[in-house]
């Protein structure tokens, strides 16, 4: 009989849709506690060697990275605005292709910062500027993955799916909102 409880149970949390929300928050918290991992390694290199750290950031470009700050952040408030509107399906397509638009512009923006990087030697100086493309490079794969994945909901967008790559989407503007600060400004 329990059995059979349990499995009612289960049903009607999937039904529900709390299954997908427990997942969707185990999906974030791996995500945040990885590039928080990453973050950390960053901020131990720099106290290591603050000469190395001087001159890696000397080759950055603060302002390109503002902007894409300002290019999430927009987007996120896109995503925000279709949650908000997703009881009317339809109307939540609009912002939801805005978001997925400025996450792509975000990409074009980073692409440019790596070309100005890569030209001016920044790869050559040593761990500390492996780790900043490691960390920069899983982020920006995450926006365009996120992006492709905002514009698949925005097709047919379902009030559960269009909260839950809103929900990943403010995860991937919070990880960019800590590591602006900690790899361009600090």
């Amino acid at each position: 009989m329990t059995a059979a409880n349990d499995l009612g149970t289960a049903a009607t949390k999937v039904e529900s849709g709390e299954a997908d929300s427990l997942l969707l928050w185990i999906l974030v918290w791996s995500e945040l506690a990885v590039f928080g991992a990453l973050l950390v390694a960053f901020m131990v290199l720099t106290v290591l060697d603050p000469q190395g750290a001087a001159l890696f950031r000397a080759h950055l470009h603060p302002g390109l990275a503002a902007a894409n700050t300002i290019i999430l952040v927009l987007s996120g408030w896109q995503a925000a605005l279709a949650v908000r509107l997703s009881a009317g399906e339809r109307a939540a397509r609009r912002p939801l292709v805005l978001a997925a638009l400025l996450g792509f512009a975000f990409a074009v923006v980073k692409a440019f910062e790596y070309t100005l990087e890569v030209k001016a030697g920044v790869g050559a100086l040593g761990t500390l500027a492996e780790l900043y493309f490691l960390v920069t490079g899983f982020h920006l794969l995450h926006v365009v993955f996120g992006a492709a994945v905002l514009l698949l909901v925005a097709r047919r967008p379902s009030r559960g799916n269009v909260v839950m790559i809103a929900t990943l989407w403010h995860a991937i503007d919070l990880v960019w909102l800590v590591m602006f600060p900690i790899i361009y400004l600090t």
